[in-house]
C-alpha cells in the first residue's frame, strides 16, 4: 500500500529569502518539493534554482562515501575508504598537530553553503569541537561584514526595517540589489507598493533583470555610491526638505554632517559617479519630497574599498529625510539580528580555555603561504568552495598544494576545492537532516525536518563532528548533544522575539514569524548607539581608526593612476540567475541555462580592442586571467565597466574563473572583500591559444 506524507522544511542556501518548503514523500522517497503555500513570504513559490533541488540531491556525481587522496593535490583522484578509517586518520593528524604546534594550527574554514543554525554557518556548526581543541577562530569576511559594521556605526545595530514593510513605501531605492535574481519574493512587496503609486529606482552599475523592470535605472560608476548619496542629500538641502525636527530630536552630529553634504554639489558628484547632473538633481528632488522612502541595499554594494561606508551612509541618508519614523521608510540590509535564539548555547565559547587568533576567510592564500606563528597545518573546509569563490584564486591553488598541509573537505559534490583534499567526507543535504533556519531578508524562522534517509554513507555535519570528537577521545559532554538537544538549546531563551514560539510548535507548524508587529518601527524608542541617536558622527568609528563623520571612501583601484592606465576597465561579478554562489554550478540543466562564463561590455570598449559579440575574450590583470564569451551591449553596461556573473566551477568552465583577477585585500570595515574593486584589461582570444589553469 502506497504511503504518502508531507514534511516541512526550508532552504538553507545563501539567499535573503530563506524559503519555507514542503517535501512530499511517497514510500520513503522524496517525490515533490514545493514552496510552502501557507508561508506569508514564500507563498508557495521557490526560485528557479531550488525548484530542481530534489534532482540535485539525486545527482549521479553526489559524494556518497569517505575518500582518501591517491593522486597529487589538485588532481581530484581518490579512493573510497570507510568512516572509521577516515576519522581515525583525521583524529591522528589533528592530535599530532595540536601536540606539536598547538590548536591554532587548525583552521576550521566554514562558508555560506549552508546557513542553518545546526548544520551550517548561523550556529557555527562544529564550533564546540574547535573550541575544545583551541583551533583558530574563523572570521566570516566574504559576505556582508563591511556593511554590517557600517550600519552599526550609524544605528548601533545591523538590523533595519522589515522588508515586508516596503509595501508601504512611496519611493523604493533598490541600491545594488538585483531582487528578481537574488531575493525574488521581495518583489511582491515592491510591486504592491508600486500598484499604490510608489516609484521604484534601481541604482546599479549594471542593467540587471531588476533594473529592466524598475521605473528608473541609475548606473553610477562602481564604488561611488556614497558620493551619490551625498549628492542626493545636497539636493534635499537645496529643496529645504531635511526633516529638521527629526534631526534635532534623533540624530547626533548633524551640523558637521550638513557641512560635509555641502561639499558634494551635483556637478562634483556627477564627475565622481559618471552620472549627469540632471539625473542626480531629478532623483534628489524625488527623494526630498516623497515619504516614506525605503532603501533595500544589496550585498554587492559593499564589496569595494569603501563598502562599509556606503551602508553607513545609506543608514544616515534616511535619517536626514526622517524616513526612519514612518512605516515602510528606512533601510533594509539584513534582518538576521532580529532572531533572538541563544547562539552562544550552540557555539559554547566558554569551552575555549584561552584567547585564540582570528583568521579571515578572504585571506586564505596569504594565511596559508605567509603566516608561520604557527603555520596552518590542518584546514577543515565545510559549506565552502574557496578555490572557486575566494579572492586571488591562483595563490589559493598554490597554497593548497603545500605538502605539509592536511586538508579535509566535507561536501556534497566533487568541487574544485574537493580536488585538493587529503580526506573527503560526504555530507547530507537539506532533505536528509534536522535544522533550524532564519532568513536575513525577512522576519521568520523555519524548522527543517529530515524527510528521507541519507544516501550512501552521508552524515550530517553535526554527526560528523560528534564522531570525530569520539575518535579524538574528547570527554566534554556537550560535544555529543543530539540535533534535537541542540535545537532545544537554541530556542530555550526568554528573548522577546521568540515569545510564544516553542520547539514543539515550530516542529509541528514548520515556521513562525518572530514576535514583531507588522510594519514595526525599528528605532521608535531610539537607536542602540552610545548616544541613543542616529550617529552621523561616531566616536566608535574614530576609535577604530575611521573618520568619525560619515562620508565617501572611494574605490582603490580606479583611483590608482598606474593601474587605471594598464587595466582601464572595472569588472563587476554579480550573482547569476541560475547559481547560488557556486552551489548548482555542476547541475547540468542549470549550467546549460546559465551558459558558460560570459562578460558584457559597452561597444565603446569593445571596438578599439577588436572584441566582437560572441567571440572569446581573455580578461586579465597582474593577479591572473580567465576566458569568457563576449557580449557587446550598450544598454547593459556603461563605458569603462565590464559585467559578468560568479558561480562557475573552474573544472567545468576552462580552468580559471573571475576570482583569478580579484585582489586578496580588505575593504574599509570588518575585513570585508573587494570583489568589485577590480581593474582589468581585455583582449580577444586568438584561435588555438589556451589559457593556463
Amino acid at each position: 500500500m502506497t504511503q504518502t506524507r508531507e514534511v516541512v522544511g526550508g532552504c538553507p542556501l545563501d539567499c535573503p529569502d530563506g524559503c519555507s518548503w514542503k517535501v512530499t514523500v511517497t514510500d520513503g522517497k522524496a517525490v515533490r518539493l514545493r514552496g510552502n503555500p501557507d508561508h506569508p513570504y514564500t507563498r508557495g513559490t521557490l526560485c528557479v534554482k531550488v525548484n530542481q533541488y530534489l534532482d540535485h540531491v539525486a545527482s549521479p556525481d553526489r559524494l556518497l562515501y569517505p575518500m582518501r587522496r591517491t593522486g597529487p593535490k589538485g588532481s581530484g583522484r581518490f579512493t573510497r575508504i570507510g568512516w572509521d578509517e577516515a576519522l581515525t586518520e583525521i583524529a591522528d593528524q589533528l592530535d599530532r598537530i595540536v601536540r606539536e604546534s598547538g590548536g591554532e594550527a587548525i583552521w576550521p574554514y566554514q562558508g555560506t553553503g549552508n546557513l542553518g543554525f545546526l548544520q551550517g554557518l548561523q550556529g557555527r556548526a562544529g564550533a564546540r569541537l574547535w573550541h575544545v581543541l583551541g583551533a583558530s577562530r574563523h572570521e566570516m569576511t566574504i559576505c556582508s561584514i563591511a556593511g554590517l559594521h557600517g550600519t552599526t556605526y550609524a544605528t548601533g545595530t545591523s538590523r533595519g526595517i522589515d522588508p515586508e514593510s516596503m509595501a508601504h513605501a512611496r519611493l523604493i531605492l533598490l541600491w545594488g540589489a538585483n531582487t528578481l535574481t537574488t531575493s525574488h519574493h521581495l518583489w511582491r512587496f515592491v510591486d504592491q507598493a508600486r500598484r499604490a503609486g510608489a516609484h521604484v529606482v534601481v541604482i546599479d552599475p549594471v542593467r540587471t533583470r531588476t533594473a529592466r523592470q524598475a521605473d528608473e535605472h541609475i548606473a553610477p560608476l562602481p564604488g561611488t555610491d556614497a558620493a551619490l548619496a551625498l549628492g542626493l542629500l545636497h539636493v534635499v538641502l537645496a529643496e529645504g526638505a531635511e526633516d529638521r525636527d527629526y534631526l534635532e530630536r534623533y540624530t547626533l552630529g548633524w551640523p558637521e554632517f550638513r557641512d560635509r553634504i555641502l561639499e558634494y554639489p551635483p556637478d562634483r558628484v556627477a564627475a565622481i559617479t559618471g552620472l549627469t547632473e540632471e539625473q542626480i538633481v531629478t532623483l534628489g528632488r524625488r527623494l526630498a519630497h516623497t515619504r516614506p522612502t525605503a532603501i533595500r541595499a544589496g550585498i554587492g554594494v559593499q564589496r569595494h574599498a569603501g563598502g562599509g561606508e556606503v551602508l553607513r551612509m545609506l543608514a544616515c541618508l534616511v535619517g536626514v529625510t526622517g524616513d526612519w519614523q514612518y512605516p515602510g521608510g528606512g533601510l533594509a540590509f539584513s534582518t538576521d539580528g532580529y532572531f533572538g535564539g541563544d547562539r552562544d548555547a550552540l557555539a559554547r565559547p566558554d569551552l575555549l580555555t584561552r584567547p585564540v587568533r582570528a583568521l579571515s576567510m578572504t585571506r586564505l592564500a596569504e594565511t596559508l603561504l605567509d603566516v608561520d606563528d604557527p603555520p596552518v597545518r590542518a584546514l577543515v573546509v565545510y559549506g565552502s568552495n574557496p578555490v572557486a569563490s575566494a579572492p586571488d584564486q591562483n595563490r589559493i591553488r598554490r597554497a593548497l598544494t603545500r605538502p605539509d598541509l592536511f586538508t579535509v573537505v566535507l561536501d556534497h559534490f566533487p568541487t574544485d576545492t574537493v580536488d585538493y583534499a587529503d580526506i573527503v567526507l560526504p555530507a547530507t543535504m537539506q532533505t536528509e537532516h534536522l535544522d533550524v533556519l532564519d532568513g536575513y531578508g525577512h522576519m521568520y524562522i523555519t524548522w527543517n525536518e529530515p524527510a528521507v534517509p541519507p544516501p550512501g554513507e552521508c552524515l550530517s555535519t553535526t554527526e560528523t563532528f560528534r564522531r570525530l570528537a569520539r575518535h579524538l577521545g574528547l570527554t566534554e559532554p556537550s560535544l555529543y548533544d543530539s540535533d534535537e538537544e541542540l535545537a532545544g538549546q537554541l530556542l530555550a531563551t526568554d528573548d522577546p522575539s521568540l515569545a510564544g514560539i516553542s520547539m514543539e510548535r515550530l516542529r509541528t507548524e514548520g515556521w513562525a514569524r518572530l514576535n514583531y508587529e507588522p510594519a514595526f518601527l525599528p528605532f521608535a524608542d531610539g537607536f542602540p548607539t552610545p548616544s541613543g541617536r542616529l550617529e552621523f558622527h561616531s566616536e566608535r568609528a574614530a576609535a577604530d581608526g575611521l573618520d568619525p563623520l560619515v562620508g565617501y571612501v572611494p574605490p582603490k583601484e580606479p583611483n590608482d593612476p598606474d593601474l587605471s592606465r594598464r587595466f582601464p576597465l572595472t569588472l563587476i561579478a554579480g550573482a547569476g540567475h541560475f547559481f547560488v554562489n557556486t552551489v548548482f554550478g555542476n547541475k547540468p540543466e542549470l549550467v546549460r541555462r546559465a551558459g558558460g562564463p560570459r562578460i558584457v561590455l559597452h561597444p565603446d570598449d569593445a571596438g578599439p580592442r577588436g572584441l566582437v559579440d560572441g567571440g572569446q575574450a581573455r580578461i586579465f590583470n597582474d593577479r591572473g586571467a580567465f576566458t569568457a564569451t563576449m557580449s557587446v551591449d550598450a544598454d547593459h553596461v556603461r563605458p569603462g565597466v565590464v559585467a559578468t556573473t560568479k558561480g562557475h566551477w573552474l573544472k567545468l568552465s576552462g580552468g580559471a574563473g573571475v576570482n583569478a583577477t580579484v585582489d586578496e585585500r580588505d575593504s574599509d570595515m570588518g575585513g570585508g572583500t573587494v570583489f568589485h574593486d577590480n581593474r582589468v584589461q581585455i583582449e580577444p582570444v586568438v584561435p588555438g591559444d589556451v589559457e593556463p589553469s
